[in-house]
């Protein structure tokens, strides 16, 4: 599946062709290997935009913060930036910490128009094709064969909206590849995924998948990886990384960012 072409959604949308840098701002981890995948997605969405500048931050647990790279843009001349939470949620994270870091940018130092974009996930309750895509592209990888049903394992998070938002992720999911799909977290929110693995495996469906919906490596995938092989899964995806998909979505992402 192709992802959609590069386009700027809606009249207070504009293009970050003309070279305004982009900032990606990912949750952040204690495992080096979540840092490296978002280097090597940053690298990614680069090679696409030849010309526009991409740097990579984290919330938490990495540097540079969100903060401090948009005050180093601001002080090397840049009138402007895009930031692009490399989020599948739009939870806690996107409502509170991306705002309060971009305020933070904008209280000391040279000023700086910082556009804010939607996360990956589901914007507006539409599941972006090009999400789908990479997951599937991460799924064909893992090489599961034939599967009668699949698990699309989620981080997690006690908020519902975000919760739905991974619920509408599985059902397109699922209706793609013709097979029944059910979530599970790693964290926050029952069931786990070896969890729905048993669940479906005593309803007598023999072959089941899991699809890792993670943008990175970490704890929560070791964990995912570990629970749903016990369970007798036939196969665990990757995270997404580096997909081309997630390049191209980032970037659309970053064109369709309003103008506050």
């Amino acid at each position: 599946m192709r992802a959609a072409p590069l386009t700027v959604s809606g009249p207070r949308a504009r293009s970050v062709a003309a070279g305004d840098p982009v900032v990606l701002v990912a949750h952040g981890s204690r495992d080096p290997r979540a840092a490296e995948a978002t280097r090597a997605l940053a690298r990614a969405v680069a090679a696409v935009r030849p010309g526009v500048a991409v740097s990579a931050s984290w919330l938490d647990h990495t540097d540079p913060g969100p903060t401090e790279v948009l005050r180093s843009l601001a002080a090397a001349g840049h009138p402007r930036a895009v930031l692009v939470p490399l989020l599948l949620t739009a939870a806690y994270h996107r409502r509170v910490d991306v705002p309060a870091a971009v305020a933070a940018a904008r209280e000391s130092g040279p000023p700086i128009d910082v556009r804010v974009s939607d996360v990956l996930g589901p914007a507006d309750g539409v599941v972006d094709g090009a999400l789908l895509a990479g997951l599937r592209r991460r799924l064909a990888k893992a090489d599961p064969g034939r599967f009668d049903a699949l698990v699309l394992a989620a981080a997690g998070t006690r908020d519902p909206r975000a919760r739905g938002s991974v619920g509408r992720v599985a059902a397109a999911l699922g209706a793609e590849l013709g097979v029944p799909c059910r979530v599970s977290y790693a964290s926050a929110a029952p069931p786990d995924a070896g969890a729905v693995v048993n669940r479906l495996r005593a309803a007598a469906v023999r072959r089941v998948a899991v699809s890792a919906y993670f943008l990175a490596p970490g704890l929560f995938h070791d964990a995912v990886l570990a629970g749903a092989r016990a369970a007798g899964a036939v196969t665990v995806s990757g995270p997404l990384t580096d997909a081309p998909e997630l390049a191209d979505l980032v970037l659309r992402r970053a064109d369709a960012a309003p103008v506050e």
